[in-house]
């Protein structure tokens, strides 16, 4: 191999030999790693390769809220589907987000989910009806499991209004298939409240850590 001047020592390359601009002069990666995105690392003395999947995580990445934009009255709404992102002027989601298309909330990427229902409600005299949360692994092709679940209840008088949580852990791995929403059966005149000014019923989600 050709070469200019001194013809370079035959040794190892030792950590004063590396000039700050090795990295300083490279490319600036603006976003988070991809999961297949790679570091070098120095395992017990033996320099080796790891992916950034591997690599522990800097806390949650995703949060996200929606909200009913209307009240909903109607008997067996299968499921709710007049929602919107949070847009007050004080909110801000985290990351890219949860998308939601005919009731149905996908996610934007694999890994634990904390998911939050909280519903203002009414009940009229007599009537009973459950609200669910329900999650399918199959993009609800024959998967339908009910992940929470609250029941109005039977009243003798009143028409008492309640607040209603829906709570639970969702595994999504595969954005694809893993999919969420909420079930509203009513027997007859029933009421979840919504507002498009103002956060009446909502969902949360918040990715907790990579799925397991």
């Amino acid at each position: 191999m050709a070469y200019i001047g001194n013809k370079p020592a035959n040794k190892a390359v030792v950590a004063s030999d590396l000039d700050p601009a090795v990295i300083t002069g490279q490319t600036a990666l603006a976003v988070a790693p991809a999961d297949t995105d790679e570091f070098l690392i120095s395992d017990a003395g033996t320099l080796k390769r790891i992916d950034a999947s591997l690599v522990g995580g800097g806390g949650i990445t995703e949060a996200d809220m929606y909200r009913l934009t209307a009240d909903s009255n109607d008997s067996n709404v299968l499921p709710l589907t007049n929602w919107e992102r949070v847009d007050d002027a004080t909110f801000s989601k985290l990351g890219t987000g949860i998308s939601v298309s005919s009731g149905i909330f996908s996610f934007p990427s694999t890994g634990l989910y904390l998911i939050r229902g909280n519903f203002l409600t009414r009940v009229n005299t007599g009537d009973n009806a459950p609200l669910t949360l329900q999650g399918s692994n199959d993009n609800f092709s024959s998967n339908d499991d009910i992940l929470a679940r609250q029941e109005y209840g039977v009243v003798s008088s009143g028409n008492p209004y309640m607040t209603k949580i829906l709570e639970t852990y969702f595994n999504c791995t595969n954005v694809s298939t893993h999919k969420v929403k909420v079930n509203f059966y009513a027997n007859s005149s029933m009421d979840i409240y919504g507002d498009t000014n103002q956060n009446e019923s909502t969902m949360t989600f918040i990715r907790l850590g990579d799925s397991q």
